[in-house]
């Protein structure tokens, strides 16, 4: 399967391991000399009436498990990190 990263932008994350909606992908992580995908990172829901953002979900490419459609099904629990650089709240594996 070929698939451009314009195309991921239109997908939705779901979690398999709680059902829960993580939210559409936002950017991708590559590594340069090689050209692989090693992460794909996603925004949560944004926060007052949607403008500022959530959460930041970093997703590493051995968790995803299916590339559908429309959808991009993930498995794996996600904990808190407060060494984020970007954000206060970021949520990794």
């Amino acid at each position: 399967m070929q698939c451009r990263i314009t195309d991921l932008r239109c997908k939705e994350i779901i979690n398999i391991s709680d059902g829960s909606r993580i939210g559409y992908t936002e950017d991708v992580e590559v590594i340069l000399p090689e050209g692989r995908v090693c992460a794909i990172i996603a925004y949560g829901r944004g926060r007052f009436f949607g403008l500022f953002r959530g959460e930041e979900y970093y997703i590493p490419w051995d968790c995803i498990k299916r590339i559908g459609d429309d959808i991009i099904l993930v498995d794996k629990h996600f904990k808190e990190d407060r060494s984020c650089k970007e954000q206060k709240r970021c949520r990794r594996f």
